[in-house]
């Protein structure tokens, strides 16, 4: 889990402006600049939306973007692209049970990929973003909201931007890292098209010493088996982003943190003002039933993503550099790359790279001895998904007999809970 939650913490101690401490960005380093910030900022806060400013969020992001140079694929990329996911199609016909989940494929520059990407980011980041705004204003007892009227004013209308300005930034430097649509184990590409960007396909074979097109063919299996997964398991996604909209309900905020903060603070002071937004008052705390939320996002994307190196690894046997390849993919998480820190910038979440080795390691175990129809039967029961525990002995959770597939046969999957976004019986808690 993060140690800096969506929108909040403390700067870093060697960067007074760093991205920890959007209020920086903002207000400038000099508290004298407050006025003149406020001047420049006069267009944003005409933003009347959510909690988070998408205009200037995708904003932002383009001009990041822009600034490494994005050219537009060309006819040649994405024949390319297309062929390596044709192929990848028929391979992975011979490694899963689940049939193709692709309609075609897409090739794209980073700014379409920030175009094409940015409403599942929304679904992300808008319940965490606006729980934040929430709880703030709830904490804030209502004699000190009296006292600071017109700064919390001042500071709900701030709030758009400030989350804005921090997803663009992200969302920029995710995109000048990323190689397709599921490089965070979400979906967040259209359904049913398999997405590459050439420009992500070059940088990740850089150094290899592989040739580019299998590096590209072996992307395009994992974007593929991405696909089949969630175009085949209907209530995977819902489960997903309900847990992240699980954490956002339980956020809250230290009103005695904010009551010893606000005692000390003069309205009419610039410097102070700025002083008590970066000094962590309005950082949320961890709850259990965040707690809880995020244990279960971050089983079900190992789930996810172990699945995803299991059928890769028996889809890719006639290429050559597939085992180089797949290396590559897990030092890059076992690093905590680009996108794993993105993503827990924008909604508090690290991911586990254990968890993603132990997940694979148990769906090769269920391969070795259920066979590729029943490894991918896990799926079709929600109730069936090894939980955290398991991940600790994938071998036991393979071979026990706890469980027969033939008395599940047509149930299928339990709708998601629509209070909850997990479903009755999520096999994915902690």
């Amino acid at each position: 889990m993060s140690d800096l939650p969506f929108g909040f913490g403390s700067p870093s101690p060697d960067d007074e402006n760093s991205p920890a401490n959007p209020f920086a960005g903002l207000f400038g380093g000099n508290p004298q600049d407050l006025g003149a910030a406020f001047a420049q900022l006069g267009q944003m806060l005409s933003y009347e939306g959510g909690p988070v400013n998408w205009d200037l969020a995708k904003k932002i992001a383009r001009q990041t973007v822009a600034q490494g140079g994005d050219p537009v694929p060309s006819p040649g990329q994405r024949q390319a692209i297309e062929e390596a996911v044709r192929l990848a199609e028929v391979w992975l016909d011979a490694a899963t049970a689940l049939p193709a989940g692709t309609s075609g494929s897409i090739a794209w520059s980073r700014a379409e990929w920030v175009e094409g990407t940015i409403d599942a980011w929304r679904a992300l980041v808008d319940p965490v973003a606006e729980k934040v705004v929430a709880a703030t204003a709830d904490a804030v007892p209502a004699e000190m909201a009296a006292m600071a009227g017109p700064m919390l004013g001042m500071m709900r209308q701030l709030g758009g931007a400030m989350f804005g300005a921090q997803v663009g930034q992200g969302l920029g430097a995710l995109a000048g890292e990323v190689v397709g649509s599921a490089d965070v184990g979400l979906p967040l590409g259209p359904a049913g098209r398999a997405v590459l960007l050439p420009s992500g396909v070059a940088r990740f074979g850089e150094g290899l010493a592989v040739p580019e097109d299998e590096v590209r063919v072996y992307l395009a299996l994992r974007e593929c088996a991405h696909q089949r997964l969630f175009a085949h398991v209907p209530w995977l996604r819902a489960r997903l982003f309900g847990a992240v909209e699980d954490y956002a309900r339980g956020i809250v905020v230290d009103t005695s943190m904010l009551e010893e903060a606000m005692q000390s603070v003069d309205p009419s002071n610039p410097e102070a003002i700025q002083e008590a937004l970066s000094s962590g008052m309005f950082e949320p705390q961890d709850t259990p039933e965040q707690k809880a939320a995020l244990a279960r996002l971050e089983t079900l994307l190992a789930l996810v993503e172990g699945w995803v190196d299991s059928v890769v690894t028996s889809a890719a046997t006639a290429l050559p550099s597939a085992p180089a390849l797949r290396e590559t993919v897990r030092r890059a998480r076992a690093t905590g790359g680009p996108a794993e820190q993105t993503f827990a910038t924008l909604v508090g979440l690290e991911l586990r790279p254990r968890r993603l080795r132990e997940a694979a390691t148990l769906w090769g175990e269920l391969l070795a001895t259920r066979g590729i129809d029943g490894r991918d039967a896990i799926w079709d029961h929600a109730e069936l998904l090894p939980t955290a525990d398991d991940l600790d002995d994938p071998a036991g959770f393979a071979a026990r007999d706890a469980f027969d597939l033939s008395e599940l046969e047509g149930a299928g999957a339990p709708p998601a809970d629509p209070e909850d976004g997990t479903g009755a019986a999520d096999g994915t808690g902690a």
